[in-house]
């Protein structure tokens, strides 16, 4: 089988996993009385995200091929996420500590899966003489599409307020880990280790010596504080539209499942420009892209609504596809091209330890308190439907405020080259 249609499938698979749960999850929360713990749910992916990448990227550097890591953590996630939805369905009364520690042990082992994933296919492409920039964006635009296709199956058997989207994700973690294993091999990095770091992968650290990639790595984390903010409350902002009359039977309150995964039909169209936009202008123009892209995912969504606003909706699905690939996919072929290759999986798992990680959890912890504060505790207390809009409307331009103050200081403070590849040599340990 082709190699680059083995990875497009490794990488549909591992996506398709993600989309089954993440855009709806917090209908269901909403829907069963947990609204006030949507956050809890996105930013604990945050916390793990914080250690697990990097401690499984430790295992695939040093002492363990890295699809065979891959393959555990989908065995695990696979079998905690079962469980977690078959509680959810048998409980009489669905109890948050429990139901979240389940979600927490799945989602623990999901995280480092990302990473592992593109180490796999990075790995792999080199290995048979590709350019990794060319090459990996074709390939990981199928993951979107992975994701797409369980949006809509979640939305169109109805499952979007069920525990049944979380059963869908657990069983595709499971066929994700039989097939990881018939990747290519990847080398286990031998040799002596000097340190106890070392020994534990923390080398990857050592980034943080060099000031440029120190800088980026603290910008990742600050823009990681808007990646789960529009996944945990997209779903139930939009059809919380369902409680004003004139919006009830719009295809937005019906179907917001699918009117939400145009943001990932966008990203298939932006992954596939990442290389052209790359080489052009370098990684501080696409970052800076993606920031205002944020800007205005967030202000779109603020000024919308799914009447006659719906396009204002649409423009926000749209610029998503900036907004998310600009930044994810292009610094993660920054770090692959800016880290020496005996640690490049633990470069990987501490960006995503700053984006998914330090950030993300921050990050939704914040926006969990700004919407409890101006929609759900107003809700409690009797709010209206237009009451509630209007928080929902104002947690919005607060996020979209915070997003336009990151950009600014990036554009100040990084330090651009005129190309990602224009400096030949990577960082290596210890420079």
């Amino acid at each position: 089988m082709n190699l680059k249609f083995r990875l497009t499938l490794l990488n549909f698979i591992e996506f398709a996993v993600w989309g089954a749960y993440l855009t709806s999850m917090g209908s269901y929360l909403a829907h069963h009385g947990l609204g006030h713990h949507i956050g809890s749910f996105y930013s604990i992916q945050g916390v793990v995200s914080i250690f697990m990448p990097a401690l499984m990227g430790m295992l695939a550097d040093r002492k363990m091929e890295g699809q065979r890591v891959l393959s555990m953590c989908h065995a695990l996630a696979g079998l905690f996420m079962i469980a977690a939805s078959a509680y959810a369905y048998n409980a009489e009364d669905v109890h948050f500590g429990t139901l979240f520690t389940l979600y927490t042990l799945s989602v623990a082992f999901f995280m480092p899966t990302i990473a592992l994933t593109y180490s796999v296919a990075y790995a792999a492409l080199e290995k048979a003489g590709y350019d990794t920039v060319k090459a990996f964006p074709p390939i990981r635009v199928w993951g979107t599409v992975g994701f797409i296709v369980t949006m809509w199956i979640i939305d169109l058997t109805g499952l979007q307020k069920t525990p049944g989207q979380w059963m869908v994700s657990g069983a595709l973690s499971l066929v994700m880990a039989a097939y990881s294993l018939t990747m290519p091999r990847m080398p286990i990095k031998k040799g002596e280790h000097k340190s106890l770091a070392e020994a534990l992968g923390l080398n990857a650290f050592k980034l943080f010596l060099n000031p440029r990639m120190a800088t980026f790595f603290v910008f990742a984390m600050l823009l990681g504080f808007c990646l789960q903010i529009s996944n945990g409350y997209a779903n139930p902002f939009i059809t919380s539209f369902g409680a004003i009359e004139e919006y009830q039977n719009t295809f937005g309150v019906q179907h917001a499942n699918i009117l939400i995964s145009l943001s990932q039909m966008s990203e298939t169209l932006c992954i596939l420009l990442i290389p052209f936009f790359l080489s052009r202008f370098g990684i501080k123009k696409v970052v800076l892209i993606a920031l205002l892209g944020w800007v205005l995912r967030f202000a779109f969504f603020g000024l919308g609504n799914p009447g006659g606003g719906v396009w204002l909706f649409i423009l926000s699905m749209i610029v998503y596809g900036v907004a998310f690939d600009f930044f994810n996919i292009s610094g993660s072929l920054f770090v692959n091209q800016e880290t020496d290759e005996s640690m490049r999986s633990s470069a990987q798992g501490l960006f995503m330890m700053m984006t998914n990680g330090l950030g993300a959890f921050i990050g939704t912890l914040v926006a969990q308190a700004v919407i409890n504060f101006y929609v759900f505790h107003p809700q409690a207390n009797g709010a209206t439907g237009d009451e509630v809009i209007a928080g929902w409307q104002t947690s919005w331009f607060i996020f979209a405020a915070y997003a336009l103050i990151v950009a600014v200081c990036f554009a100040i403070l990084f330090k651009d080259k005129k190309s990602p590849s224009s400096d030949p040599s990577p960082v290596r340990e210890g420079r």
